[in-house]
């Protein structure tokens, strides 16, 4: 299986056909200049496709990691955000490989200041495990935001953390 990575920001022209996800919507905006409009997006995204193998989930921590850099957050800050998105891959794996299958991590960090990083995790389950138990507690601790859901692609994660931004 392929990994893959890809990046939008401001300047980039709307690339994806985003109707019908959980990010549809969010951060686009359209800029008019006479007779010509293009969509733009008010905010950075990365998208990350690994493997649905526990293997894998060192990319997506340091993904998160290096994205939350970006919002001037502490280490202890960082360091919860690695571990909330590890154990939200986690629960979408059920701690084991899904041969074939994919884990997609879409990663939407907000306009400067606002301190906002958004993860929309999405795994191969058809259904998510029970919201109880201990790393459901951690997830809830330590993420912010917990949104939960399943879709035509699989069981999903959004987790929304809105650190300190720009003070």
């Amino acid at each position: 299986m392929v990994t893959s990575v890809s990046f939008s920001n401001e300047r980039t022209a709307h690339r994806y056909n985003m109707s019908g996800s959980p990010w549809s919507g969010k951060g686009v905006g359209r800029i008019s200049l006479g007779s010509r409009s293009e969509t733009v997006r008010s905010t950075d995204t990365v998208d990350l496709r690994v493997p649905a193998d526990p293997a894998y989930l060192a990319m997506i921590r340091t993904a998160t990691a290096g994205l939350a850099t970006r919002l001037d957050l502490t280490l202890d800050e960082i360091e919860d955000l690695r571990i909330a998105v590890d154990e939200a891959c986690s629960l979408l794996l059920q701690g084991r490989a899904h041969p074939g299958q994919a884990l997609d991590a879409g990663f939407e960090v907000g306009p400067p200041g606002s301190g906002t990083l958004s993860i929309l995790i999405t795994g191969p389950l058809d259904r998510l495990p029970e919201g109880r138990g201990y790393a459901w507690s951690v997830l809830k601790a330590l993420a912010g935001e917990v949104v939960t859901g399943v879709g035509e692609n699989g069981a999903w994660i959004k987790l929304t953390y809105v650190g300190r931004g720009d003070q």
